[in-house]
């Protein structure tokens, strides 16, 4: 019988630990390996920061960058574009992983932060013309109004003022009597 003192050695050393002190130091050297990895593409200058930095440059030279400098087309009111911003933070959050403990952390904290950033992104989106959202609803919401007639119904006194208002206006304008003027000469 052949005998490999090494690996028998760290098979038995294995099988005597307890498993959550394992699975704890299996995580201990994964989160060093991605610290290890992060800090040498950040040395070489391929880093999460050096990357964002080069994205910004790009924006600020195509004019992409700046939200306020998009042209408004039409003004569309706030509440249309409240909605278009909380319809794109539903889309972006169903996007956005699922598995992010690393990046948001965990449980209800965790979602917190991701529903956040959802947020903040949906808000960033419908900024401007958006993506139609809100334009498509508020000219839709114009083109039903165009058709409807406005019931202008009034009673008689405000009906008795305004035809005063018109006669005083026309006696003035044109030196003409007005209708109670009529009445009077003639009766």
């Amino acid at each position: 019988m052949a005998i490999s003192p090494p690996s028998d050695l760290v098979l038995d050393v294995v099988k005597a630990a307890d498993p959550m002190e394992v699975q704890a130091a299996q995580e201990k050297l994964k989160a060093n390996r991605a610290a290890f990895a992060a800090t040498s593409l950040a040395e070489n200058g391929k880093g999460f920061s050096n990357t964002v930095d080069v994205l910004d440059h790009i924006g600020q030279k195509s004019g992409l960058a700046n939200i306020q400098n998009r042209t408004k087309a039409e003004e569309v009111p706030e509440s249309y574009r409240k909605f278009e911003a909380m319809v794109l933070q539903n889309f972006v959050k169903s996007m956005l992983p699922s598995e992010s403990e690393d990046v948001y952390g965990k449980g209800a904290t965790g979602d917190i932060w991701k529903g956040m950033m959802a947020e903040q992104l949906g808000n960033t989106m419908a900024k401007g013309d958006g993506i139609g959202i809100a334009k498509q609803m508020y000219s839709e919401q114009l083109r039903r109004q165009e058709g409807k007639i406005v019931n202008a119904s009034t009673d008689d006194r405000d009906r008795n003022t305004a035809l005063s208002m018109i006669d005083d206006f026309q006696r003035k304008t044109f030196g003409t009597p007005t209708a109670d003027a009529k009445a009077d000469r003639t009766g």
